[in-house]
């Protein structure tokens, strides 16, 4: 297996020198954390009820908000250069993303939510921008337009049946 690496240079905020820091692309580093999880591309998100999905990703749009009893939401439309998926935010995060940000998750989940399949932080996940405007993406496939089914092996994991549309009904593409 091929290993890239980039070299990360950053400043110790203790003491005041510099330091070069090895780390394998697709990595994350932190200077609070250290070396996170390994990034996720969206394609190879599925259907699951755990706070796992470290990613990151483009706000391509962004729906009003909405009232879900006393709380905000709002859902985005969101790509990397793999796939797509909806993004549902909620409550301070609904203003603190516009179209072209970049986001970084942390312990996302992408689960089913009022019967929509959506990407989300929920209560122990993290979002946070990162960048705006530049990076590249693909529109579909959408992965919230897929119908994930048990998968036959292991009852514990979903696979994809079948593709409900190839783009998001939500946010149709502009002609």
């Amino acid at each position: 297996k091929d290993r890239c690496y980039w070299l990360l240079y950053t400043e110790r905020k203790i003491y005041p020198s510099t330091f070069w820091l090895l780390v394998r692309v697709g990595e994350v580093y932190s200077p609070k954390r250290g070396l996170n999880e390994r990034m996720v591309p969206l394609e190879a998100i599925v259907p699951a009820a755990q706070n796992n999905i470290n990613t990151q990703f483009i706000l391509l749009e962004k729906g009003k908000i909405t009232w879900d009893g006393q709380n905000k939401m709002c859902l985005g439309l969101v790509a990397d250069k793999t796939a797509a998926v909806h993004l549902q935010l909620w409550g301070e995060e609904c203003e603190a993303f516009e179209a072209g940000d970049i986001i970084r998750m942390e312990n996302g989940i992408f689960s089913y939510n009022k019967n929509n399949l959506v990407l989300r932080a929920g209560r122990r996940g993290k979002v946070e921008k990162v960048g705006d405007f530049t990076m590249e993406f693909v529109e579909t496939p959408n992965l919230s337009e897929v119908k994930w089914v048990p998968d036959p092996n292991n009852s514990n994991k979903y696979v994809q049946h079948s593709v409900i549309s190839p783009h998001s009904r939500i946010f149709p593409p502009i002609p």
